[in-house]
């Protein structure tokens, strides 16, 4: 498989401390990136540390840890202004930080039972912290004329399960900013995409409850499985899509990664406009068609779970 080199790019990757933003993050410095930001408000300790395996691999002064709040405006403003003070500009975003189930109950319940302040805190970082991040970031990418907004999403069906509000319908809302905000750089050389692991992921994420049930049934996916896809997504070769949906745990080691990409590729979990001409203006051509992939290889999964998207 051809490497993909992100040599002389900066990155930002929020809620960079643990799980899939470490794992990303890593992978991105591996691949050569001039400097990547990781950020964190929870976790300082671990975006210290994370801090330090980039310049571990990179060299010394690749790494930035920034102690931030994506859900607050003026924190999202620093994370982006002393990123390209540090490192001199700004090419990618990857708006991973979130807060899941467990931040509204102990154990999935209906959604009459979720606590009103948990749920404030979901949707201040779920959907507020991309927002406010993407647009602290807009002006970097616009001047340089090519950048990249990476979503990190879930899978579909779970958006709109029962006892997962407001997670599942956050990411539900993600996915349509992707669509606005691909169509709103539409000629400016950023694109904007999502990507989701495809289940859950061994990363403490969820409740323990879920967790444990997961992890007994063999289902959690390494957090790993996003770094090959991310790296994709964030590089050159990917300079024709936007507003696309990706699903890392469908993405093939052994391919090339243009061939891996597409049978990762998956539709938009909406349905297609009925008056698409501003989406064919904005290039966004390939969001609804289907991939053509056979059903998911998801070995680690009961037989019953290995429908087709």
């Amino acid at each position: 498989m051809t490497a993909i080199s992100l040599k002389g790019k900066v990155i930002i990757v929020t809620g960079g401390g643990r799980g899939l933003g470490r794992a990303m993050a890593l992978g991105f410095a591996r691949a050569g990136a001039l400097g990547v930001t990781v950020t964190s408000i929870s976790s300082p300790d671990e975006i210290t540390a994370v801090a330090k395996e980039i310049d571990a691999i990179a060299g010394p002064g690749h790494g930035l840890a920034m102690r931030a709040d994506v859900g607050q405006w003026a924190h999202c403003q620093k994370v982006v202004a002393q990123t390209v003070s540090t490192f001199g500009a700004l090419h990618i975003l990857v708006n991973n930080a979130a807060r899941g189930p467990r931040y509204t109950s102990e154990q999935r319940g209906p959604f009459w039972e979720a606590d009103p302040e948990g749920w404030r805190g979901v949707v201040d970082t779920n959907i507020n912290g991309p927002f406010y991040m993407a647009k602290a970031a807009a002006p970097h990418l616009l001047t340089a004329k090519w950048g990249r907004v990476i979503n990190i999403s879930k899978t579909r069906d779970s958006m709109h399960a029962a006892k997962i509000t407001p997670y599942g319908m956050s990411k539900a809302a993600l996915e349509a900013a992707t669509l606005s905000w691909a169509q709103d750089f539409a000629g400016t050389g950023v694109t904007v995409n999502s990507l989701a692991p495809g289940g859950p992921t061994d990363s403490g994420f969820e409740t323990e409850d879920y967790w444990r049930a997961a992890r007994e049934a063999g289902r959690l996916r390494p957090a790993e499985v996003m770094v090959a896809p991310a790296l994709w997504l964030a590089s050159k070769q990917s300079d024709a899509i936007t507003g696309c949906r990706y699903v890392a745990d469908r993405w093939d080691a052994s391919a090339p990664p243009d061939e891996a990409a597409e049978q990762a590729r998956e539709p938009a979990i909406f349905i297609a406009p009925s008056k698409d001409s501003q989406q064919k203006k904005s290039g966004l051509t390939r969001t609804w068609l289907p991939t053509g992939v056979p059903a998911r290889a998801q070995p680690a999964k009961p037989a019953t779970k290995g429908k087709k998207p």
